[in-house]
């Protein structure tokens, strides 16, 4: 690798022939201190660099002195024009630098004009030129500019600063030519297929980005070029590309062609353009196959933070089983509503009450009442509501995860400490419960897999554990209900007729308005889905769902 030589820091000069596009001049002889021309610097003429007037020099006046500065530099007489700035030793530093860090062989200037006042150095005179350097690896062009100052004696020096090598080029940074640095390209991040490129789905184009800062890229080999770099020789970024090399890559778990499909789910015609989120899980070792969302709030598949709704029950009935020791066959009587904590509840729209139902024809139908009555019989004990706190973090490992590659995900919240109405409103995904799209496809796959595996996606990396396994008996119960769901239930209007699916259906309330909520599973993947506004979780995110399970 090329490493540049960090600006301020001496070295060695390289003999190099170099021929100006102004002037010509020797490199060996030019990057001698002391040599002709120091009896003309803007130091011995007077230039005051505390005494600098507010009044601009003229453009006429500004320009012959970049020029004269200009055709010293391209001479390679560094000394000579750094004593043409108003920081004689810091420019000499640099003007070595640069032609050290690119291997400079030949360096020319044109189109050298007036540009008015500078807008960034006060009281000094603009003037813009184009730049051509024959360096390692090819010819790099580019424009430029100073910025003309004088002082109250009438003395004029080009105001020395970083910019003037190239533009922007900031304080600890550096040039170099030749092998383009690590960093100064970022890695490609690809689906799991080790080709697809994430950037090209709209979806993950963010999360694309936020891993190829953070992940270790493997493979590639660099290309050639122009780059900065910081003090460490670390690529900050690329300028010029002589020759293209293969970029290193991160591998992530995404599936391309879930993904496709997810991209196309979140804007189903039937969402009527509302914002949607999903996420799909291999639900047998928690890798992360599809993010798609839509919207203006940021990502809500994996950020958007919202009460899941009746998609809780499926904890809910797990902290049923495992704590109450109830079975599927359990009463659960569903009535109209039911009044808990001094809080009166009510159920969907189209759920008839059954005062012999049992917990299974309630999770059904998603029976709010059946669930509240039972919640607070068996899980609610002495004003004690953490029941389903405990069964939601330490069975379902609902915590907080690092999904890999520096990518932020939203955790979910079960408090323990619950009180009044919302002791009975966690029960069916309301009052402070919340979660996302990510969680809930975690749920259903913790409930197919019969344990939980965290998310990740990022192959290989460190999965957190839950504390404690899914029990046989409670999983086969969980799946039974819901494929019952999605057989006869809530969800069948989308999902039945379709080979081993099992799914929740949710709607929770927000405001003024309604979020529709759907999670399931089929024989390979899990996932959940969440659309903003939407009437139900069937006839809103379960057009998402759907599509996700049947691959289109």
């Amino acid at each position: 690798m090329n490493r540049a030589v960090k600006i301020g820091i001496a070295g060695t000069s390289t003999a190099l022939l170099v021929l100006g596009g102004i002037g010509t001049y020797n490199i060996v002889h030019g990057l001698v201190s002391g040599s002709a021309g120091d009896d003309t610097s803007q130091a011995a003429r007077g230039f005051d660099p505390s005494a600098v007037s507010s009044t601009p020099p003229s453009g006429a006046e500004a320009k012959k002195l970049t020029r004269a500065f200009l055709d010293t530099w391209s001479q390679q007489h560094l000394d000579g024009a750094a004593s043409d700035t108003d920081v004689p030793d810091a420019a000499s530093q640099a003007l070595r630098d640069y032609a050290r860090g690119l291997h400079l062989e030949k360096l020319s200037f044109d189109h050298i004009l007036d540009a008015g006042p500078s807008s960034v150095t006060q009281g000094a005179t603009k003037v813009t030129f184009d730049v051509t350097a024959r360096v390692a690896g090819g010819t790099w062009s580019y424009q430029s500019a100073v910025a003309v100052r004088k002082s109250t004696n009438g003395q004029l020096a080009v105001h020395w600063n970083n910019s003037v090598l190239y533009p922007g080029l900031g304080d600890g940074q550096s040039l170099t030519a030749g092998k383009l640095p690590p960093g100064s390209a970022g890695a490609k991040v690809v689906a799991s297929d080790g080709r697809t490129d994430l950037s090209r789905f709209a979806s993950l184009r963010g999360i694309a980005a936020t891993i190829g800062k953070n992940a270790k890229a493997t493979g590639g080999s660099p290309g050639t070029g122009v780059a900065v770099v910081d003090g460490d020789g670390a690529g900050v970024e690329t300028l010029k590309v002589f020759s293209k090399g293969r970029p290193a890559t991160v591998r992530t778990t995404i599936d391309a062609g879930l993904q496709s499909a997810a991209e196309r789910a979140v804007k189903d015609t039937h969402l009527q353009r509302k914002p949607a989120g999903t996420v799909a899980l291999d639900w047998r070792n928690g890798h992360i196959l599809a993010i798609a969302h839509t919207g203006d709030d940021g990502d809500i598949a994996i950020n958007g933070i919202k009460s899941p709704g009746s998609t809780m029950k499926i904890v809910t009935a797990a902290a049923l089983f495992d704590r109450a020791g109830l079975t599927p066959s359990s009463p659960a009587p569903c009535t109209d509503s039911l009044t808990a904590n001094s809080q009166l509840f009510h159920n969907d729209s189209g759920v008839r009450p059954n005062p012999g139902s049992s917990l299974a024809q309630a999770f059904t139908v998603s029976c709010n009442t059946s669930f509240i009555k039972d919640g607070f019989h068996y899980l609610v004990h002495d004003g004690d509501a953490s029941a389903l706190h405990d069964e939601a973090v330490n069975v379902f490992g609902l915590g907080s995860w690092s999904i890999g590659g520096g990518v932020a995900t939203t955790d979910p919240s079960i408090p323990a400490d619950v009180e009044g109405g919302d002791q009975a409103a966690q029960f069916i995904g309301q009052g402070k419960v919340t979660a996302t799209p990510l969680v809930m496809a975690s749920v259903a796959a913790t409930v197919r897999n019969a344990g939980f595996e965290q998310p990740v996606i990022l192959p290989g990396q460190h999965q957190e554990t839950a504390p404690r396994p899914l029990s046989a008996r409670t999983a086969g119960y969980l799946q039974s209900m819901m494929r019952g769901v999605a057989t006869s239930g809530t969800a069948a209007p989308r999902l039945g007729g379709l080979a081993g699916v099992g799914a929740k259906t949710g709607t929770a309330e927000e405001g003024d308005h309604t979020n529709g909520w759907l999670t399931a599973y089929n024989s390979r993947i899990s996932v959940a889905a969440l659309v903003e506004g939407g009437s139900s979780g069937v006839d809103s995110a379960g057009y998402v769902v759907r599509r996700l399970l049947t691959g289109g």
